[in-house]
């Protein structure tokens, strides 16, 4: 009886290692990014993990850190309601223990302010502002005369990377880390004449000079960066857009950074086929949906066909699939559970069901 039992569980144990196997051929990255917990809530989050997305298959995780750490390298930068060091570990351990690569965010260059106030980078070190004669508003309005989306910091600054990187090695220490994301999207302050150091330099040679400079520095403790990857793109002559994509010619920053770069592909209206660029480029590319249920279905299939169809030389540059959640990581997980209606806002669509339905539709997949 106990050598039928062990063949039966070898036997079981065989076929989940076996079709785990061809589910990391089809897609190897399945990943989610969302914001980090707050203290008080790092239970909730850590029970989300075990029973929504353990199961669900998901291996990587992006957690929008930002601030909100007891960072000993600089304490001025701190956030409201940090997560300390033993906190973060509790989140390494289960996705340690479960095969989740755990990757943190910090918003670099870019996303330096939010609707009226500006960032803890900036409210502390002022002089890193890109453009400080821009002040801040009582009330944030869009569009306004300013074109203030969010502030920049500026990258040319000589004290900037003395504060910058010693965050980003306390944070990747922490999170025990082989990846670093450091966002980089939506950045329209850059370059500007006030600036005495970016006044008159091109766009996409300060865009690739932050990125390469960035990445310098991870990769000599072996550490890879993530960038989400519209500044690169040319939202003119592709008709993207200003948000998806660039008005401010960074796009030709492309061929300025190196090839380890990791690509995070945003589209949310609809499934723009830009992972075909990036790969084609030499560049690893993750498609990243938000609340379209039905536009996530076709950018996975699109994803799933470029590996199907692409060739050796190429087919490792499509690594999978991002959910991306633009809310707290409190209020998604609320929703989820129907304790909170689901509010997309006015942008329409459901961050629930298509979270639900990527997750789902990879499951599904033939993997014998």
């Amino acid at each position: 009886m106990k050598k039928i039992l062990l063949l039966l569980f070898l036997a079981i144990f065989g076929f989940q290692a076996s079709s785990q196997a061809k589910l990391d051929s089809l897609l190897p990255v399945r990943g989610i990014c969302m914001s980090a917990p707050k203290p008080d809530s790092l239970q909730y989050f850590l029970d989300f993990v075990k029973n929504e997305l353990v199961p669900w298959n998901v291996n990587t995780i992006v957690l929008r850190i930002g601030y909100n750490y007891q960072f000993k390298s600089h304490p001025e930068l701190i956030g409201n309601n940090p997560l300390s060091k033993g906190e973060v570990n509790k989140i390494v351990k289960l996705c340690q223990a479960n095969g989740i690569r755990l990757i943190p965010q910090i918003n670099m260059f870019g996303h330096q302010s939010g609707r009226n106030r500006l960032g803890n980078l900036l409210n502390a070190y002022p002089q890193f502002d890109e453009t400080p004669n821009i002040k801040m508003p009582e009330e944030y309005v869009w569009p306004n005369p300013d074109f203030l989306y969010a502030k920049s910091y500026c990258p040319l600054h000589p004290d900037l990377h003395r504060v910058t990187f010693a965050v980003i090695d306390e944070i990747v220490k922490a999170f025990k880390a082989d990846a670093f994301h450091a966002g980089m999207d939506e950045i329209f302050y850059m370059g500007e004449d006030q600036c005495p150091r970016c006044s008159g330099r091109d766009k996409a040679e300060l865009f690739a000079g932050e990125v390469t400079a960035i990445r310098d520095h991870l990769a000599k403790n072996g550490i890879e960066l993530w960038i989400w990857s519209d500044r690169l793109i040319d939202g003119k002559a592709t008709g993207i857009g200003i948000w998806e994509a660039s008005y401010n010619n960074t796009y030709r920053a492309i061929d300025m950074i190196p090839k380890d770069v990791v690509m995070n592909d945003w589209h949310y209206e609809r499934a723009d086929p830009t992972a075909a660029y990036f790969a084609l480029k030499g560049f690893k590319v993750i498609t990243c949906p938000w609340r379209f249920p039905d536009v996530t279905k076709v950018q996975l299939q699109m994803m799933l066909d470029f590996r199907k169809y692409a060739t050796k030389q190429v087919k490792d540059n499509y690594q999978g699939m991002m959910q991306t959640i633009w809310t707290s990581s409190e209020n998604f997980i609320n929703q989820f559970y129907g304790r909170k209606p689901v509010d997309s806002g006015r942008r329409g669509g459901n961050w629930v069901e298509t979270t639900k339905t990527l997750f789902e539709e990879i499951n599904k997949l033939d993997t014998r």
